[in-house]
Formats: C-alpha cells, structure tokens, sequence
C-alpha cells in the first residue's frame, strides 16, 4: 500500500478522467443517518461536511426521504460539495422523471448534483412499492436508454447533463454500466471486487465505491455493529451472490455475516486504519471512496466520527483542499445541532 498522496483530479496524459470532470473528489460520505433528523438539521450537517473538505456527501433512498428532494435540499445548504443518489431506486419513477429532475437539480446548483441509480432489492420494490421485480438487468437497460432520449423542455436542456452512476455489481450490470452509464457506484465490496469492477468498466468510467467503517480501536465494538450493519444485507440475493463469486461461501453470509465478511467488508480501527482502507480501494481502481460510518444505530448521525476522520482522510488525499482545518468545531450558528437528539 502506498502511502504517497493520491491527487484529487485524476489525470491520464493530459487530459481529465471522467472522475475528475465529475469534481466527485478522492473522498467522501455516504449516509442514511440524515433521515433521522430534521430537514433544516440534515442542511446544517452538510454544511459543517462540506467545511471539513468532503468531496460529495451520498444519501439512498429505502424508507426514507425522497432521493431527489433530500439532494435538492442538501444542494441548497451547500455551495462547494457535489451530493449524489446512492441510489435512486429506478421503480420508484419513470425515467422521463428522472432526467428531468437530475437535469434540473444540476442546472440549479451549478453541476454539483451526481445521479446513482439502482434497481434495489425484490422486498422493497414488491412489498413496498407494489411494484414487479421482473428482469432488473433489463429494467435498467430500458430506463438508461429512456432517459438519453426523454423530451426535455426546460431552459437548461442544452445544459450537460449529470454523471449517471449504476449500482452494478454483477457481469451483466456492469456490462450495462459500460455501455449506457458514465460509472458504478458499488456498495459492500472489498478492494478486490472493486479491482474487478474496474475491469468489467476500463479505464474511461467512474468508479465511486462505498466503504464502510467503523472509529474504534475494540474489535468486538467494530464487529458488533458490521454484523448489525449487514443483518439486512446479508438476506438479499443481490449481495449474498456477489459475496459468493467474491470469494465468500455459504458460512459467511449467516445473518448479520462471518466476522470474515464483516472485517472484509469494514473497515475498523484508528485514522490511520480506515485511510489505510480507503488508499486499498483506491489502488484497486476506485476513483472516488465514500465512507460510510457505522455507529450503534443506523439513525445516530456520526458527528464526532466525521469529525475526527476529515483531517485524517481529507487533509491526506485532497491536499489542495484546505477545507478539513475546520473539522473540529461546527459551523456558526447552531454550536451543535445533534446536542438536543443526543440528550434525548
């Protein structure tokens, strides 16, 4: 592992990956903990990531908010950071929904708006939305090729459009993503599945890569909630079947997972130890890593955490970005939005 900084813009010759036009950074958040507060409060927490130097900051889509009105609303506490869908579940709108609503958050908030889309799981998209799971790799196909050819009429429809990220993980996805999509957006993979995806993709596509982690130097706290963290994952096919081509087998994926998956799939230890991670995954082929920290409950939002890791992850891989200095206080204003949920 090498321990030289990785630039934020990634260059081949001279011209600009991809990654780099995104502007999508060498590090990030991904989170759904913000659905657990207010929407004001879920605006000053982007504001104070944003300060300590994220690049873009990833929120999904399940139970919670809307995708695309979470990332309007944490596009407008912002000004630098990019925010992106990790994922907006593509049977939750038509794709003439989507590229009007990802093209119109880009023209509105100056290009920082990424769109990540995914086809879910069969229990949220049955049992949930009512919908029909039938032939999701084809479900996409069609929805990618829908959304190239939606009629826009709007006064930002010679604007470009946003980078479109796919939730690929397997062969036939990601031969989608490579024909249709600017990149991948992988969720629970270890650096080796990364390196894979980046040869099912080649060298001209996005490969933004979410890591868990947890801040902790007790394994058994690290190991308690990776299990907890993929208790949920660990019964859907998607998942359990790329674990399995990755190397995994049956005795792994028991709910909540082995502590073998666990410790592969999360990161735990010091700063040191989840930069170590992030700089693996980045070797690997990622563009752009985002962290997504494990607490006791997927509803507490990891202040302290976020703010420990920035100067480690930001002022390491984003060199030239000053912005991780304020890590350790929050912004003006509000000294501390999450006290009141903490004293609860």
């Amino acid at each position: 592992m090498t321990e030289e900084l990785i630039p934020d813009v990634v260059e081949t010759g001279t011209s600009v990956t991809p990654a780099g036009k995104a502007g999508l950074g060498r590090v990030g958040i991904w989170t759904a903990s913000l659905d657990a507060v207010p929407p004001s409060v879920a605006g000053q927490i982007a504001a104070e990531l944003e300060a300590q130097g994220w690049g873009t900051l990833w929120c999904g889509e399940a139970y919670g908010r809307e995708a695309f009105t979470q990332a309007g609303l944490l596009l407008a506490a912002t000004g630098r950071m990019r925010v992106a869908t990790g994922i907006a579940n593509i049977w939750a709108r038509d794709a003439v929904a989507a590229n009007a609503a990802s093209r119109t958050l880009a023209a509105a908030y100056g290009g920082r708006f990424v769109l990540g889309l995914g086809v879910s799981h069969r229990p949220l998209v049955e049992r949930v939305r009512g919908g029909s799971y039938a032939k999701p790799v084809a479900a996409m196909r069609d929805y990618l090729t829908a959304m190239a050819g939606a009629t826009f009429y709007a006064a930002e429809a010679d604007a470009p459009r946003p980078p479109v990220l796919v939730a690929a993980l397997g062969p036939r996805m990601l031969e989608v993503t490579r024909e249709l999509a600017d990149g991948s957006h992988p969720y629970l993979v270890t650096p080796a599945q990364t390196a894979e995806v980046r040869a099912a993709l080649g060298p001209d596509k996005i490969v933004a890569v979410e890591m868990g982690a947890v801040l902790t130097a007790d394994r058994e706290t690290a190991l308690r909630r990776a299990h907890t963290h993929l208790d949920i994952y660990t019964g859907l096919p998607n998942y359990r079947n790329n674990w399995l081509r990755g190397g995994f087998d049956e005795t792994d994926l028991v709910r909540g997972g082995s502590d073998r998956l666990a410790e592969a799939l999360v990161a735990w230890g010091d700063e040191a130890a989840i930069l170590g991670r992030v700089r693996d995954h980045l070797a690997a082929g990622a563009d752009h890593v985002c962290v997504q920290v494990l607490m006791e409950s997927p509803f507490d939002v990891p202040t302290e955490p976020w703010r420990e890791l920035a100067p480690a992850l930001v002022g390491a891989l984003c060199p030239g970005d000053t912005g991780w200095k304020a890590a350790a206080t929050p912004l003006e204003g509000d000294p501390d939005p999450l006290g009141k949920l903490r004293s609860k």
